[in-house]
């Protein structure tokens, strides 16, 4: 077994997790002072019911092992409760448990990125059971589908996802996603687009009607993802090397990039660059790069952060022309973003890429990818939160969305003076 990888695998699964509490100071710093309790408690609500429900059967469903197939819906008895993963083979490169620990933060932050289009306005133990659901039939098999590799029994990689290794039957290439952009990203602002119609607009819904009551936790949380995101995108490779190392650039040159890119979008556009615009910026850079980290040039990450800044930028406002209310930009940020990083890598991929290559057979596979997690997670999330809403309920009653979700939902404040309390 080789330490020094098994160190690395495990350091960035912690990094990974620590994304999901700066997510919640992300979204938190984005919503309504009164409700600010609530919508951090979805981030960790999502930390302690996925973290559960993967050591019990989402490994198994996201992680069959190669069995010979690369069947889009497969699941692993033996990995029940993952007790058949204790012993390490002889020739690991790393327990296999860190490799499982390593995936059940990505499984976290997923869920966790869905509740930003559904602030200020969602009961949590209907979003509990959601993200239960949703994990169970949306992101587990779609896990399995594009990072379905893992060490078998004998120590061997095993290969099964039908998006990145089954379309090499169809085209001669399977579609590339590295850390997560079509899992991860499209997975999740699909679904928080499904959501978003589902419970429809928060009262007195406008441009300009809410603004971020704290734009330090904005930047606080973005400044935490974008830490933990290097153990999200150079700890992918699984092994501390030159991919790695690679990965590890492109997450700064990317987000930076994009950063920049919205700043100066928000300055011709509104006259003023903001705080909040920077710390969206890099996220939109992020997740852009995400599937594309170990297979760019670091100049073409670059150029890619610009792009995704600038677009996302301009996507934001699709929810008031469109008439959607995914409060805090899941949509404009993680979908479209996701979206332009996957389908980045079909023209700038080294060696496969349009420009590289003179075929659009890398093309074809990203945009088959990305069109199939998104229209399957989209498809199944409004079928769940539809049915939960029409049974349980799952938005908040007006009164309590004037009052604020915190006293409400959690008999909370975010914010006490001493005095007042008195």
């Amino acid at each position: 077994m080789d330490q020094g990888n098994t160190a690395f695998v495990l350091i960035c699964a912690a990094l990974v997790l620590l994304m999901t509490p700066g997510l919640a100071f992300f979204y938190g710093g984005l919503v309504k002072a009164k409700s600010v309790i609530s919508m951090m408690m979805l981030s960790f609500g999502a930390i302690g019911l996925i973290g559960v429900l993967w050591v019990i059967y989402g490994y198994a469903i996201a992680f069959p092992g190669n069995h010979g197939t690369v069947a889009p819906w497969t699941i692993d008895w033996s990995s029940i409760g993952l007790s058949n993963l204790l012993e390490v083979p002889k020739d690991a490169a790393y327990p296999p448990l860190a490799f499982v620990a390593f995936q059940a933060t990505f499984a976290i932050i997923t869920v966790a990125l869905i509740s930003g289009a559904i602030a200020d306005r969602a009961k949590f133990g209907s979003w509990m059971i959601f993200a239960g659901i949703w994990a169970t039939v949306v992101y587990f098999p779609v896990a399995s589908w594009v990072f379905n590799f893992g060490l078998n029994k004998d120590g061997s990689f095993a290969y099964g996802g039908w998006v990145t290794h089954g379309l090499q039957d169809l085209l001669g290439v399977g579609a590339i996603d590295f850390a997560g952009g079509t899992a991860v990203h499209i997975n999740a602002g699909a679904a928080a687009l499904a959501l978003a119609l589902v419970l429809g607009k928060r009262l007195g819904f406008q441009k300009g009607a809410d603004v971020p009551h704290n734009p330090p936790f904005v930047l606080l949380g973005a400044g935490l993802l974008w830490f933990g995101w290097f153990g999200f995108n150079a700890g992918s490779e699984l092994a501390a090397d030159g991919t790695a190392a690679v990965a590890f650039v492109n997450t700064i040159a990317a987000p930076a990039a994009a950063l920049l890119s919205w700043l100066v979008m928000e300055k011709i556009r509104n006259g003023k660059p903001t705080s909040v615009g920077a710390a969206s910026g890099a996220v939109a850079g992020l997740v852009a790069i995400t599937p594309a980290c170990a297979s760019l040039t670091p100049i073409w990450a670059v150029v890619l952060g610009l792009l995704a800044g600038a677009v996302c930028q301009l996507a934001i406002d699709l929810k008031f022309k469109l008439g959607f209310d995914d409060s805090l930009d899941v949509v404009g940020i993680h979908l479209v973003g996701g979206i332009i990083g996957t389908l980045y890598l079909g023209i700038f991929a080294n060696g496969t890429g349009l420009i590289y290559s003179g075929n659009f057979a890398q093309l074809a596979a990203q945009a088959l990818a990305a069109g199939a997690v998104l229209v399957y997670s989209f498809v199944l999330a409004y079928a769940i939160g539809f049915v939960i809403e029409k049974t349980l309920g799952f938005r908040v009653k007006d009164e309590d969305e004037i009052a604020g979700l915190d006293t409400v939902v959690h008999g909370e404040e975010g914010y006490v003076l001493t005095g007042a309390r008195a």
